[in-house]
Formats: structure tokens, sequence, C-alpha cells
């Protein structure tokens, strides 16, 4: 009787804790920046290439900050891994083309949803102003 109460209890507790969005899993995201430089006025474009050397951000589930940073890869290719299944921003700051805001930086935002284990999700591209 006292193995059948602990394996009730125990049972009740592992149903009870659901995890939420963030490190733990084995899912990941991944995507790819872009960058499209222009000259100091923004009204023509130099260049656009891929995003070496980047900043890129995750918030994980509801979180008011973001959770953790890397830096994309050679070809602007960045990977968040480790993730549960869950609702992620990812995001990179870019260079205010309309050159009103005071910070002269904005964040361009992408949302994703991990929605089973083992998944690789890809974010659509993030094109950023330089």
């Amino acid at each position: 009787m006292r193995s059948f109460l602990l394996i009730l209890l125990m049972s009740i507790f592992f149903i009870s804790c659901s995890k939420e969005a963030g490190e733990g899993g084995n899912s990941s995201i991944y995507g790819k920046v872009i960058v499209h430089n222009y000259n100091s006025s923004f009204t023509e474009l130099n260049d656009i290439y891929d995003g070496a050397d980047e900043e890129v951000y995750i918030i994980y589930g509801d979180d008011l900050s973001y959770s953790e940073r890397i830096r994309t890869s050679y070809n602007g290719v960045f990977e968040f891994k480790y993730l549960r299944q869950g609702n992620y921003t990812v995001f990179v700051y870019s260079e205010d083309s309309t050159l009103t805001l005071p910070s002269g930086k904005y964040a361009v935002t992408r949302e994703v949803k991990i929605t089973s284990n083992r998944q690789t999700v890809k974010a659509d591209d993030i094109i950023i102003f330089k």
C-alpha cells in the first residue's frame, strides 16, 4: 500500500510540473542574418552580404529580457541549441534607417515556436541595416 501511495504521489508531482520554454531540451532554432549596407543617409544601398559576427539574442517564452546571446558564424548563420518546447523570440539590433530613434538602433525580431522534442526550427532570415 505504501509503495502504491508513493508511486501515485510521484506521478502527480511529475504530471503537474510543466516545463516552460528555455534550456534543457533537445531541440534547436537556427537562422541567418543578412546585412543591407547603406550610405550614411540611408538613401543608397551599397551592398548586401552575410552578417558575420553579429550578436543574436533569444528570449525564452514570456521573459522580459533576453536569455542568451550568441554570435553568427562567418556566413551569418546562428543556432540556439538544447531548447525545450515553447515560444521564443530571436532578435538582432539594426541601425535605424529612419534616423529618428535616439539610440540609433532597433531590434529586428522573429517569433519561433518549437512544438516537439528533437525539432530543428528555421527562423525567417533577419535583415539588418548598417
